[in-house]
């Protein structure tokens, strides 16, 4: 499985490329893309003019400002997409909406399938007890640059499936009593810490506390890695961890 790598020079980028090299899932990155322009013997460009098109799938683990230019480089090749950067606005999302309808296209806030449990286990209990207050903390090192996490609104997301009187309030601050129409989301931001997210689910007979610690950032390339081999063969379509985990 040859492999485009867009965000070659980040820390994911060092990741894939070495699951590749162990053989993982039969990837093999070919090419890559970064504004910092990579030396070595894989080719790297510093845009999607003149990069690699030979190839089976692309993966993108760079800047969400970069999704416009990633999608119509997938689109005009007719390249399987892995877009596993976060942080996107509305309308990055709808363009990624739009490019889904031509090519086989995988997004999610978070490639670990014990994340996918998770915010399965906290959508049937939040519909097992449907008057239960939701708050979720997030915790990663201090260079990630959005907050809250695309795993904390993604989870946010799944619970208003089943509640959807509720609303996220993100960070929150000032004078006020908490709304019981409310989720509340906390960032936290400090040293090197790869990943935590919780959901709390309380009633004022009981809580529940829902917890996902990733140790190593291999879990979220192995998981990209996963989903760029799932996507081979199949056809446009707009596909989440919930695809991969009934595969």
């Amino acid at each position: 499985m040859r492999i485009l790598l867009s965000g070659m020079g980040g820390r994911m980028g060092a990741v894939i490329q070495q699951l590749a090299r162990e053989g993982y899932a039969g990837a093999e990155v070919v090419a890559g893309v970064d504004v910092q322009v990579q030396k070595g013997e894989i080719p790297c460009t510093a845009s999607f003019d003149g990069a690699c098109s030979d190839v089976d799938c692309v993966v993108d683990f760079s800047h969400h400002d970069n999704t416009r230019a990633l999608l119509q480089f997938a689109v005009a090749h007719r390249l399987p997409l892995v877009l596993a950067t976060t942080g996107q606005t509305e309308e990055e999302r709808e363009a990624i909406r739009e490019a889904a309808r031509e090519i086989p296209l995988f997004f999610a806030a978070n490639y670990s399938l014990g994340i996918a449990l998770l915010i399965d286990f906290a959508k049937k209990a939040a519909q097992a007890l449907p008057g239960c207050q939701v708050e979720i903390i997030e915790k990663h090192h201090d260079q990630k640059v959005d907050a809250p996490s695309g795993t904390a609104l993604a989870m946010a997301e799944g619970i208003m499936q089943v509640r959807p009187e509720l609303k996220p309030n993100c960070g929150r601050s000032g004078f006020g009593k908490r709304s019981d129409r409310e989720i509340g989301i906390h960032a936290i931001r400090m040293g090197n810490i790869v990943g935590v997210h919780e959901v709390i689910l309380g009633t004022p007979s009981q809580t529940i506390t829902l917890k996902h610690e990733a140790h190593s950032r291999a879990l979220f390339g192995e998981g990209a890695l996963y989903a760029a081999a799932f996507l081979l063969g199949k056809g446009p379509g707009l596909y989440t961890m919930a695809d991969l985990a009934r595969a």
